[in-house]
């Protein structure tokens, strides 16, 4: 099987790494990592691209070197300078980096010197007393180390941004309580940027009272170590081990500090050298004219951006890849909000694996404003405990359609189906056909190889009740890994059969993935923002699956359940080989207005 984006994003990377222990040109170091990045959100496969022979040096940070590159590694399976790089440095160089500030310096010393190349062998060498025997190292450092390496096992690298968001939003809420003159103060980095998984929270803010809210940080009770605390910065590590920098600014050039510090280094790199090239120059503080030296200040982005000669580019959109020239064409998309939503189609109560009643469920989402939805619990699928029977699943009908009309909802007949490993579904034709909403799901048999799953997927859609294919690679973030299929060929699939395909808003899954989404988006197929909500309260994670989507490139026609009540049911109730047609109506509507 050929590399895939990952892969690619990834070598590059790792060239980048090992460049920067050569002690290689920056500019070389910067050119790999720039690409690294742009490879890694790209909806696009680039195999498919090599093999339909397209200008990889047309994607910005994609020049002729790594353009050649790319296609070595997808021809030959490997890239020979990359092989010859690796060759000329230690073993497990790389390994060592995985560890939380250890740069590529600390990485070959800790190689060289010690020998080491592992994380496991760096931890000993750490209880041993060897690594703050080592120069530059010490017993400080040497002890942090050991605390990045706990904290590693406990929760990986990165943490899903379900958990980071949590976790900000209460520290936020804390420091508000705790310091009135508080003024401004707002997550930044990839926490902003709504990025699946979170390495460090940024937070930046402004206040008459710095000193009194850095001290605030440094006194909450998941604070255990405090890092750096001073008027300007407080950095501070909270239990499992996540990192919290506190950066306070003022007000009048608020807006440069909050654009500089949500990035991605990408976007800022592609906007600053966009800047140089009107004469200008970028930072944390302002603009500066290079002709007269003035600095301007700005008190929100879209001033810092106006002065570019922009519209305000939102946070999702900041990849660095496409959305700069998409802004000077005055092309960006009017984003999909919250507020459009209309329904939620795959929801769960106590009668499988929920923990509410039914008539909860439907409360909680009327609460919502919402003007319909289903609910779909789960078939007898082996992957489910406590899946309805076929009788069960009929009493169940009965009682929804009773229901109907006594709640300011449209309660709509559902179930999850669990996709048979052969593609088959759990249910017999006679009972889905009753069904107002399938969402076809994959619950078992998760191991089968790429081409299996594919076909095993796109008989699914082909079946003329399923509606949605639900949480379609069946990752969970961190515990999970997704499973591997063909996403060209069940895209491709999805759009020949009018199939809908979810945006699953659950935190802990958040699939399709934005880079799924986006491709999806290009090629037509109908998008759905579901929240898999097994309690009432669930309900509130529809932000994290439109953050999927606004990352997508999305806007409400492309999400089928921003549709108002009447044509939501008439995309449902037309035959399948039909609705693909009534879909691309909606957008030729849009477009038109």
């Amino acid at each position: 099987m050929p590399a895939n984006n990952e892969d690619i994003a990834q070598l590059f990377e790792n060239m980048a790494t090992l460049l920067e222990m050569k002690g290689d040109s920056v500019f070389k170091i910067r050119a790999y990592q720039r690409a690294a990045r742009t490879i890694e959100h790209l909806s696009l496969p680039l195999s498919q691209a090599v093999a339909e022979d397209a200008d990889l040096k047309k994607i910005p940070g994609i020049g002729k070197a790594i353009s050649d590159k790319i296609q070595e590694l997808l021809k030959t399976g490997k890239v020979s300078a990359y092989d010859r790089l690796v060759a000329e440095l230690p073993k497990g160089v790389l390994d060592l980096m995985a560890i939380p500030g250890v740069g590529p310096k600390t990485a070959m010393l800790l190689t060289q010197e010690l020998g080491l190349d592992s994380v496991d062998q760096v931890e000993a060498a750490i209880h041993d007393g060897r690594v703050a025997a080592l120069p530059r190292m010490g017993t400080k450092a040497a002890d942090t180390l050991l605390r990045h390496i706990q904290a590693i096992s406990l929760r990986g690298d990165r943490t899903p941004i379900g958990d980071a968001l949590s976790l900000a939003e209460d520290v936020i809420a804390s420091l508000r309580a705790e310091c009135p003159a508080l003024g401004s103060l707002f997550p930044a980095g990839s926490l902003r940027r709504w990025e699946e998984t979170i390495g460090d929270i940024d937070l930046i803010g402004t206040t008459s009272e710095p000193q009194q809210v850095g001290q605030a940080l440094a006194s909450l009770p998941v604070v255990r170590e405090v890092l750096v605390s001073g008027p300007k910065k407080t950095s501070v590590v909270v239990e499992p081990g996540m990192q919290i920098d506190l950066r306070i600014g003022e007000d009048a050039s608020f807006g440069a500090m909050l654009q500089y510090f949500t990035g991605s280094q990408q976007h800022n790199i592609r906007l600053r050298d966009y800047a140089n090239h009107l004469g200008l120059s970028l930072n944390e503080y302002g603009i500066t004219d290079l002709n007269t030296g003035q600095v301007q200040s700005f008190p929100d982005e879209a001033s810092f951006y106006a002065r570019l000669g922009l519209p305000y580019i939102p946070p999702e959109l900041r990849g660095g890849i496409w959305e700069l020239e998409a802004a000077l064409e005055d092309r960006l998309p009017t984003l999909v909000e919250t507020k459009d939503l209309r329904g939620d189609l795959h929801l769960h109560s106590l009668w499988s694996d929920g923990k509410d009643t039914i008539e909860t469920m439907v409360e909680a989402v009327a609460a919502q404003g919402y003007e319909y939805m289903a609910m779909t619990d789960h078939s007898s699928g082996r992957g489910i405990a406590n899946g309805l029977s076929n009788e069960r699943l009929t009493e169940q009908i009965q009682l929804l359609r009773s229901m109907d009309g006594k709640y300011p909802i449209t309660i709509l007949c559902g179930s999850e189906v669990d996709i048979r490993a052969d593609g088959t579904l759990d249910y017999p034709d006679d009972l889905l056909s009753e069904l107002d909403v399938v969402v076809a799901s994959v619950h078992s048999a998760m191991g089968q190889d790429s081409a299996t799953m594919t076909r095993r997927i796109i008989k699914a859609m082909h079946h003329p009740a399923v509606t949605i294919i639900g949480h379609l690679s069946t990752r969970l973030l961190g515990h999970r890994e997704p499973t591997e299929f063909d996403l060209e060929q069940v895209l491709q699939a999805a759009r020949e059969t009018g199939t809908a395909l979810e945006i699953n808003a659950s935190p802990e899954r958040l699939d399709l993935k934005d880079t799924h989404a986006y491709r999806a988006r290009e090629l037509g197929v109908p998008l759905v923002i579901n929240t898999d909500s097994h309690h009432h309260s669930s309900i509130a994670n529809r932000r994290f699956g439109v953050a999927v989507a606004r990352r997508a490139w999305c806007e409400p026609k492309h999400i089928l359940n921003t549709l108002p009540r009447d044509q939501f049911l008439r995309f449902i109730h037309t035959p399948k080989p039909e609705r693909i047609k009534v879909f691309d109506e909606t957008l030729l509507q849009e477009a038109q207005t």
